[in-house]
């Protein structure tokens, strides 16, 4: 079982995640825009500011920054992204017979 805290860490992030993703969306868009029209005179002076609005929102709300974790245990190691599971959980359910279509390899 993983700590609490760091599942807890877990689910602030997916929050500020869903809270800042619309912004971050239209600011690296704008960003895009300006590469393309590249007509004006202070495209520097713009493309800065962009970036600083960029760095102004929080490291958490970076979608990468969001790890998977396994439902059941919060194990964020050997993660099965077909079950959500980690391995240790995937194993005992399949020997359960709790997971449909899984059997143990033998040969």
């Amino acid at each position: 079982m993983a700590k609490k805290s760091m599942i807890q860490r877990e689910i602030k992030r997916k929050g500020l995640v869903n809270r800042f993703i619309r912004k971050r969306q239209t600011i690296k868009q704008r960003l895009k825009d300006l590469m393309v029209n590249v007509e004006t005179a202070n495209i520097y002076e713009e493309k800065l500011k962009l970036q600083e609005n960029l760095q102004k929102l929080p490291k958490n709300s970076i979608p990468i920054r969001i790890k998977n974790r396994c439902w059941k245990t919060g194990r964020s190691r050997g993660y099965y992204r077909d079950f959500g599971l980690s391995r240790h959980v995937v194993r005992e359910m399949a020997h359960e017979g709790m997971l449909p279509g899984v059997i143990k390899a033998s040969w």
